[in-house]
């Protein structure tokens, strides 16, 4: 009988149809563009960086979850800024043990600042805090006259010199009516000076207007009240006042209109106090 040869049995899909010749150039360029475009389901690729949103991708082309912090990259790829702290402004002059004794609360400063630890002659600046910009003046540069022997740390009555350090300013008063203090004005006719200074200058006025420096007194009190919480030794009766043209036995004078404007800007508020020394001491 005929022998018929065997074709072996085809073991893989049927081969598709051929496409015309014409459609071929169509298909392929569909693939080649879906492949570009990723829109087979491949993994984003450094190509994609920023694709997610709010992400970046991952060195294994995954995307996450970006965070704000300081010095990283924005979207041009430049590092941002880092946030800077600025410090409030502080009292220009002013040693760290001086600034530690002015109390958190006080928002007005009146420095008196002595030419030097034996001199009689000395300035006046008036300060205001802002919570967040810190120390900034208020006033011009006022001359004034200070304690005849100059300054001291430890004082004590008849020394004729100045106490050093910060105190609070609580009480005003004198013997002309009060030409607008926000402190609390006594007046009285016991504000009355007679006689004459150091280098015979008329006293007459100089407690016209006076502001009392809260050095063992009670605040709180008429500037003529003579109570002496640390003892009678340790003297008092430490004045701002009007300047009578020389040096004082212990107070700080400053010309009258000075003193009225000084009277008018200190708010019991902003809890004034004064800073007073010689340069020296107040720069420790």
């Amino acid at each position: 009988m005929p022998v018929r040869s065997l074709r072996p049995a085809r073991s893989g899909p049927r081969p598709a149809a051929a496409l015309p010749a014409a459609v071929l150039p169509a298909a392929a360029l569909l693939v080649t563009g879906l492949l570009l475009t990723g829109c087979v389901g491949t993994a984003d690729t450094a190509d994609n960086v920023g694709s997610a949103p709010g992400g970046t991708a991952t060195p294994g082309g995954t995307a996450s979850e970006g965070k704000d912090t300081a010095g990283s990259a924005d979207s041009t790829g430049r590092s941002a800024p880092e946030a800077q702290t600025v410090e409030p402004l502080e009292i220009s002059g002013l040693g760290p043990e001086t600034r530690a004794q002015i109390p958190q609360t006080a928002n007005q400063a009146v420095v008196v600042r002595g030419d030097d630890i034996d001199s009689d002659r000395s300035v006046v600046m008036v300060y205001e805090r802002d919570p967040v910009t810190g120390w900034r003046r208020a006033s011009d540069e006022w001359p004034a006259h200070n304690a005849r022997e100059g300054w001291t740390d430890d004082h004590v009555e008849g020394d004729l010199r100045s106490p050093i350090g910060v105190f609070d300013l609580t009480d005003a008063g004198g013997k002309l009516a009060d030409p607008g203090s926000k402190l609390p004005y006594d007046r009285g006719r016991a504000f009355e000076a007679e006689g004459t200074g150091f280098e015979g200058e008329s006293l007459r006025g100089t407690f016209d207007y006076v502001i009392a420096i809260n050095y063992n007194r009670v605040p709180g009190t008429s500037p003529i009240d003579w109570t002496r919480p640390l003892g009678q030794d340790k003297g008092g009766g430490i004045w701002l006042h009007v300047d009578h043209g020389g040096p004082t036995q212990g107070c700080v004078a400053l010309p009258r209109p000075r003193m009225k404007e000084l009277l008018r800007t200190l708010d019991p508020a902003k809890r004034p106090v004064v800073v007073m020394g010689d340069s020296a001491s107040l720069s420790l």
